[in-house]
């Protein structure tokens, strides 16, 4: 991807443009100096259905949480997760706070990724070890930003692959004592189940490939993941579905047989269990998201 200048950057701020929070993803550069357009404290005490992850570049951010405040600085990451009060500002003192941020509803399976070991009042927080890591994770928040804006199918795929890839490297970042370690025949079966997602794979398939019982595999399965091996593959299906729904011009049939379901009527009961509202409502809500 071409790197991004400043004022290639400040055409992604909330100077330049407004959001819409009523997405999958939102990603922008938000650049803070004492008495500046955007020098006020976000506050949401409810935090957001999504998580946010922010980046600092510059300055010192200060964030309250519902145990008291910290500052971030420089080359420090913050996640907050669904639900979490969001209360924070450039620090008094500090002559900036200029920072990344993106905004998104993980994919099912980047749950175990997204535990982050170092949290004040719920809020990751990691500060990144080098100047290498900090260029790399960089250039990845500037390829979500940049690719997420252009609001068509294949750079928006390349957003989530970005996003994906920062989810990962900061993932590996966290001490590996306190790393959640899947059992590597549950990893090879959510692997096989995301690469042949419209398949209809049967358990005895999966049990063959990890050398398990069938009833074993789904025991170990459910401990591992919270969930039976069709009921993640549903969700799985659906998220996949959404991305559809959202970014494509197929239409419910035509997506559904997508995701691996023959049945359009089947299909719709399933989505809207998930989403209270039926594929057609999904499309046309995003079409008429309200600017936030």
């Amino acid at each position: 991807m071409e790197e991004l200048n400043e004022a290639d950057m400040l055409s992604f701020s909330p100077l330049m443009r407004s959001f819409t929070f009523n997405a999958f993803m939102v990603s922008g550069f938000t650049p803070i100096s004492p008495g500046s357009k955007l020098d006020f404290f976000i506050h949401r005490p409810n935090g957001m259905k999504g998580y946010m992850m922010n980046l600092t570049l510059k300055g010192k951010g200060i964030i309250h949480h519902a145990n008291g405040e910290f500052h971030c600085q420089e080359d420090e990451m913050l996640l907050f997760p669904p639900g979490v009060i969001h209360h924070y500002g450039r620090a008094k003192e500090s002559i900036a706070w200029d920072h990344l941020w993106i905004y998104f509803i993980p994919r099912p399976y980047w749950s175990d990724w997204l535990r982050w070991d170092h949290k004040q009042g719920d809020i990751g927080r990691m500060r990144l070890p080098d100047h290498a890591h900090s260029q790399q994770m960089i250039q990845l928040f500037k390829e979500v930003i940049s690719s997420n804006a252009v609001g068509a199918s294949l750079p928006e795929a390349m957003a989530m692959n970005a996003l994906e890839r920062i989810i990962l490297k900061a993932f590996q970042l966290q001490p590996a004592s306190n790393r959640h370690n899947r059992d590597p025949r549950i990893q090879t079966v959510c692997d096989y189940i995301i690469e042949h997602l419209p398949e209809d794979t049967r358990i005895e398939e999966l049990a063959s490939m990890t050398f398990l019982s069938t009833s074993r595999l789904t025991h170990i399965f459910r401990k591992e993941m919270g969930t039976t091996i069709y009921g993640w593959r549903e969700q799985l299906r659906v998220s996949r579905a959404c991305d559809l729904l959202r970014y494509t011009q197929l239409n419910v049939t035509q997506v559904a047989r997508a995701v691996g379901y023959e049945d359009p009527l089947y299909f719709s009961r399933v989505f809207s269990q998930h989403n209270q509202l039926s594929p057609r409502d999904y499309r046309k809500k995003f079409e008429q998201a309200p600017l936030f």
